[in-house]
């Protein structure tokens, strides 16, 4: 009886055999027969004020654009312009957007889902299978899978990653206009030292998150 390699791992993990395709999540689920498969990512989870944005984007299948990762990874100047491409690339585009007085009357984790939800119904075509960046799964009833770290593993999810985040970043510059002593335009809502002492000087604006840590 041979003894297998003690190096040799049990199970596949990321960072090696197919994980290492940008890919694979897709081609695993066309491979069962799905089509018009859907990443889905959200932007705005942690910040103090403005909404919640989901993106659901169904990529043309075996395409990959160069530059586009988690969005969290890349500077302003690149994820505008990967903007740019996913949106001429891109299948369909789905966009979910949830207030921040949404956000209080339940809380972000069901506000981030329900953006989801949102994103994927305005898809056209609908998709036959989604792959989420993280632990939960959208209500709704469309074949899915969670993925932690999707953002990173999977293309169609940094595809939808960029996609949310340019997008809520344009609602935090447009935010800024309406109310300019806050600095949305710098910190898009995080809070950052300035933004919390906007926060002491003048209380909270409409689009505050009233139940978050820092501005009750």
């Amino acid at each position: 009886m041979s003894i297998p390699d003690k190096n040799l791992p049990l199970f596949p993990s990321p960072g090696r055999t197919g994980f290492d395709d940008p890919l694979y999540f897709e081609s695993t689920r066309r491979e069962r027969g799905y089509d018009h498969i859907a990443g889905v990512d959200e932007a705005g989870r942690g910040p103090l004020a403005g909404p919640v944005v989901a993106a659901a984007v169904i990529m043309p299948p075996g395409v990959i654009i160069q530059g586009v990762k988690d969005s969290k990874k890349m500077t302003g100047k690149a994820r505008k312009a990967a903007f740019s491409v996913i949106n001429e690339t891109a299948i369909s585009i789905g966009i979910g957007v949830v207030s921040s007085n949404a956000i209080d009357k339940s809380n972000i984790l069901i506000a981030s889902l329900e953006a989801m939800k949102l994103a994927v119904l305005s898809l056209d075509p609908i998709p036959g299978f989604l792959l989420v960046d993280g632990t939960q799964k959208i209500p709704i009833l469309i074949p899915q899978d969670s993925i932690i770290k999707g953002d990173q593993l999977c293309h169609c999810i940094s595809a939808a990653s960029v996609i949310a985040k340019v997008y809520r970043d344009r609602i935090m510059c447009a935010y800024d206009a309406m109310f300019p002593e806050y600095g949305f335009i710098q910190h898009k809502g995080y809070g950052t030292a300035g933004h919390l002492r906007a926060i002491s000087e003048h209380g909270a604006c409409p689009i505050h998150r009233q139940t978050f840590r820092g501005v009750s």
